[in-house]
């Protein structure tokens, strides 16, 4: 990574390009510079592509070899949205590919209404993933549930799991800079992405803009400083920008080293100190 000021290991998201398959994907973020990589063990929605990257499988095998070849690691794998039957069949595969991958963390969203057997739920994944090396990361998005900082951080304090911090929700439900302070014990990486200055109006419109159009750093109106100054200076940063006019345009590989060049230049005249302190 090449960075002055700031000390952060930058990777890249896998909805960025969820077109590109995983061991692809790893050969792109390597040649745009890309410290580590996230990967989806679990299909979202049916009209996403879905990769096997099950113990076994040639996928896996060729994703490792990418990974050994290039020098990257897996930081994090997604994605599980936790809903009212969610359970051990759905999981249990997806930590098995985790901790082939040398992932940590996994990614997890509220589905479930009812917060209370959500966090039973989420309780019983924890359990299960230590055995695996893996700790859940709940993700606060602005159409689930769990659609706070305050409300997301109680949960993972409840359940041993970490939190996900992601600009474009975070703008989308109104979270400052003093609330992602308030938990930054519970956060270990925080994802990276510009937007507009005006949400869209509806959960069909702000789904479209998290899953398929969202900004490069920099590229847009928010105020990503304020959610970077109360993290460590070592904390990871994830580059999540997906946007399909964009990768039609330029082409996977242009658009990841295009986000690679906003996200160092953004990070680099950003000077954020250890305690949250600017110069």
């Amino acid at each position: 990574m090449s960075s002055t000021a700031v000390n952060r290991r930058i990777g890249l998201a896998p909805l960025t390009a969820l077109s590109v398959s995983p061991d692809r994907l790893v050969r792109l973020a390597a040649d745009a510079g890309f410290d580590f990589v996230g990967l989806r063990v679990l299909a979202v929605t049916a009209e996403e592509p879905s990769y096997d990257l099950s113990p076994g499988s040639p996928l896996l095998a060729d994703t490792l070899t990418a990974l050994s070849e290039t020098g990257l690691s897996v930081v994090d794998t997604e994605f599980l949205r936790i809903d009212a039957d969610t359970g051990r069949d759905t999981w249990l595969p997806a930590l098995e590919a985790s901790q082939a991958l040398g992932a940590t963390r996994f990614t997890v969203a509220a589905g479930d209404e009812d917060l209370s057997r959500l966090t039973e739920t989420l309780g019983t994944l924890v359990q299960d993933a230590a055995a695996y090396g893996v700790v859940p990361a709940l993700e606060p998005i602005s159409y689930r549930s769990v659609h706070s900082l305050p409300v997301a951080a109680a949960i993972a304090r409840d359940t041993g799991a970490r939190v996900l911090a992601d600009p474009l929700h975070m703008a989308r439900f109104h979270a400052s800079g003093d609330e992602l302070a308030d938990i930054a014990d519970r956060v270990d990486m925080v994802q990276l992405c510009d937007s507009p200055a005006t949400a869209p109006t509806s959960v069909a419109g702000l789904v479209e803009e998290s899953r398929a159009v969202r900004l490069a750093p920099g590229d847009g109106d928010q105020d990503l400083a304020q959610y970077l100054r109360p993290l460590p200076d070592g904390l990871p940063v994830s580059v999540e920008v997906p946007n399909t006019d964009e990768i039609t345009r330029r082409g996977a590989a242009d658009w990841i080293r295009h986000l690679h060049d906003t996200t160092t230049h953004l990070l680099d005249s950003t000077t954020t100190l250890t305690g949250g302190q600017t110069p």
